[in-house]
């Protein structure tokens, strides 16, 4: 993989309103942007977008340069920003997701089987080990069931004085 996602630091570009602003990239770095996420390899990614180049070394060397101008990795960023947003489940969705699940408004898939080895897919509630245990997970997520301990301790302190104390020569004893 040439170039890499690390050499990406974000940089704010800020316009003359004091919003932050995105320089307007040309279609050719756009489409080596989506291709250089879509396939990791910044030398392919410049090749197939349309570069003409002598080489696979200049192909490699341009398409570093590429990755370091503050409009495409800026643009890159963002499209990343967009694909983590909707591939990753949001703490809400999750949240949801448990209180459906406690509530018994899941169903799962089962395989019921109905004579001469056959099969057919039915809906089926969670068992009351998945619906407690989302409200286990619940519960812990808004502060329901805290253990708490108390330790009463009356205990002496102390303390032993047995280093030896150095001679007048700077020699232990």
């Amino acid at each position: 993989m040439s170039g890499g996602l690390f050499y990406l630091a974000r940089r704010e570009v800020a316009s003359g309103s004091g919003v932050d602003a995105v320089a307007e990239l040309t279609e050719r770095r756009k489409r080596f942007a989506d291709l250089y996420i879509e396939l990791g390899d910044a030398t392919e990614a410049y090749i197939q977008a349309g570069y003409r180049v002598k080489s696979r070394n200049v192909a490699r060397s341009n398409a570093s340069r590429l990755l370091t101008f503050a409009d495409v990795r800026e643009y890159i960023q963002a499209r990343l920003a967009e694909k983590d947003a909707q591939r990753i489940a949001r703490q809400d969705e999750v949240l949801e997701f448990l209180t459906k699940v406690l509530r018994g408004e899941v169903t799962e898939k089962f395989a019921l089987g109905v004579g001469m080895g056959k099969q057919k897919l039915v809906d089926k509630e969670l068992d009351a080990k998945d619906r407690i245990k989302a409200a286990e997970l619940l519960g812990k997520r808004y502060g329901i069931w805290v253990e708490r301990s108390e330790l009463d301790v009356n205990a002496v302190v102390q303390i032993v004085d047995d280093i030896p104390a150095p001679n007048s020569d700077g020699e232990d004893e």
